[in-house]
Formats: C-alpha cells, structure tokens, sequence
C-alpha cells in the first residue's frame, strides 16, 4: 500500500485513498469502543469487580449502548458562552488525533504515509488537542472549566519537552526521522537489538510523559472530577462530549503504536528463529501489552497533586531525558565509528 501511494495523484488512486481512509477510521473507532470496554474489564479483574456484563453477550455491547446515549442527548450551549470556538473545540481536539495515525508503519509494507520527518509531523500535530482544551475551557464561561483548560495547558507543555527529548537517542541511534527507518534500525537480530535496552532511561522518560500526555490516572489532572468537575469539558453534553472522549482513546492507540516503533522493534520478531510469523501479529501483540500496561497503571496508582506533577516533569524527567541524550551522543562518538 506504501508504494502505491508514491505514484502520481489521480481520480481514481483519490477515491481508492479515500475508502482506505474510510476503512481505518472504522478500524479505529472499533479499538476505542472496544478499548473501553477491555478498560472497564481489566479494572474490574484487578479491583476483585465483575465490570460490565449485561448489555449483549459477556458486556460487550455496553460500550455501543454509552455511545448510542450520547449522541442522542440533547446538545447543549450556555448561553453566555462563546459559540464558535465551543463548537470547534471538540473537532480541533480529535482531528489530530487521528491525522497523526497517518505516518504510523505496521510492516514493512503496510503504511499510511513515507515521510521522511515522520515522527516531527507526530509531534506538531499531537501538540494541536492541547488548543483544543484550552478552546473548550475558555470557550465555556465556566470557572471549572477554565481551570481544566489552563491545567490542561500547563500539563501537556511541561511534558511534551521531556517527551521530545527522551526520543533524541532513538534518532541519533537511527539517524532519521522516518519511522520505518527507525525500525529498520532495530531489525536484524535478537529482540536485544531493540531500541528498548539500548535507550531505557529515554524509553523510561517517554512511557511517563506519555501517559501525562494523554491525561491518564496518575496525571489526569484537567479532568479532576473531585476538584474540577470534569474541568475543560464540564458544559459538553452529547456527542460534542464524545468526541473529547474519543480522541482520548485514539491518542491511547497513536501511543501505543509509536511506542512499539520506537522502542520495541515494531514488525520485528524477538528472535531471528521466530520471523516465519507474520510481523504484522508482533507489532499487535507489542501494540496489546502497551494498551494494556496504561490500563494496569490506571487500577494501580492514585491521582497526584498538581505540584507533585510539575516537579516530575520539569525537575526530574527533563534532566534524565537530557542526560541519557548526552549518554547517547557520548556512546556513538566513542564506541560507533
């Protein structure tokens, strides 16, 4: 599908894009519904719960039945509030989220888009939602609100430069920013040639500014619900609410699937005995223990303080993050030649 997309632009090559596009939008929306269900499930075996169970067989239609309520509640507009940007806000926050999906490669041949800057085009698009929920608290005339937008701001700010930092090994090992460069580079051998060990702190570093990211128990400050009830999207009822929600759980698949190519060697099988399994079926059991992982933290650990959350991100994750790119930096320049 990859080369394919390198010929010229016509008609037809659109329309075929565009019903590619189509597909993986549904795939998508499939993992975010089903995405909350496993949450809901996982959190309920770890918690000694049963989770839901009684809407379709085994609970699994319950998440659809959440959905289908939402959209058709009644949308409502404080009056007073700022209609245009309330309106943008939630569209703002989603879009991104599943733009930046466009440049993440599954195999060696399945991919979206080749870009050489693949992983920059990740990084300035994601960095778009953080407007979004500044727009929508802003936008609300609401105090709650506004405080879970400027949190929101603060938050994702602080913990997108110990996030880009903690990367620079994984580029300075690769020496590209094309992301199936970078997992070219981990190929090759045994699952030790993986970015994984060779960049543990920066893999360390990233695993937490990206849970922050995401705005995810322990650091889903914006959304207090004891403190801010709900902050940034306090006054979004129906399905504007729902695209808040579903661009949460659409970063959790942007993460996930950037963390397995980063880190864990993407396509790649963890030893050379074991490539006669389609790399496709190890970049979705990476892309499964990943998803998994940010629910297991999420029935784990408690919500921080607001101070407790800057100072992990300005005074710890940032100097480790700008320590291991030194390490790095001296690693290539003695021992690479």
């Amino acid at each position: 599908m990859g080369a394919w997309l390198n010929e010229p632009l016509t008609w037809g090559s659109a329309l075929i894009l565009f019903l590619w596009s189509t597909v993986f939008l549904l795939i998508v929306l499939g993992f975010v519904t089903y995405a909350i269900y496993y949450e809901r499930k996982v959190i309920g075996w770890m918690q000694l719960r049963i989770g839901p169970n009684r809407v379709g067989p085994f609970g699994l239609l319950q998440t659809v039945a959440d959905i289908f309520k939402l959209l058709i509640k009644e949308d409502t507009i404080p009056r007073r509030a700022d209609r245009l940007l309330f309106i943008i806000a939630p569209a703002l926050a989603f879009i991104p989220s599943f733009t930046v999906l466009a440049v993440i490669p599954y195999t060696e041949k399945l991919y979206f888009a080749d870009l050489n800057v693949g992983l920059l085009y990740y990084v300035a698009l994601s960095g778009i939602t953080t407007l979004a929920m500044v727009l929508g608290g802003w936008a609300s005339n609401n105090k709650y609100a506004l405080l879970g937008g400027m949190r929101s701001a603060a938050q994702m700010i602080s913990y997108e430069v110990p996030l880009v930092i903690s990367i620079v090994g994984v580029i300075l090992l690769s020496g590209s920013l094309n992301l199936r460069d970078i997992v070219a580079a981990q190929g090759g051998g045994w699952f030790w040639s993986w970015n994984l060990f060779p960049q543990i702190i920066g893999f360390i570093v990233f695993y937490i500014a990206a849970v922050s990211e995401l705005n995810r128990t322990p650091f889903d400050l914006p959304e207090a619900e004891s403190e801010l009830v709900a902050g940034y999207h306090v006054e979004y009822s129906g399905f504007r609410f729902a695209f808040f929600m579903l661009a949460e759980y659409v970063y959790v698949y942007a993460i996930a699937a950037l963390t397995t190519v980063l880190f864990l060697g993407g396509w790649h099988a963890p030893a050379p005995f074991l490539d006669f399994v389609p790399g496709i079926i190890w970049f979705l059991l990476k892309f499964a223990f990943i998803v998994f992982s940010l629910f297991w933290i999420r029935a784990t650990f408690p919500r921080v303080r607001v101070d407790q959350l800057m100072s992990l991100g300005w005074k710890v994750l940032l100097p480790v993050a700008l320590l291991n790119v030194f390490l790095t930096a001296l690693y290539l320049e003695l021992f690479v030649k």
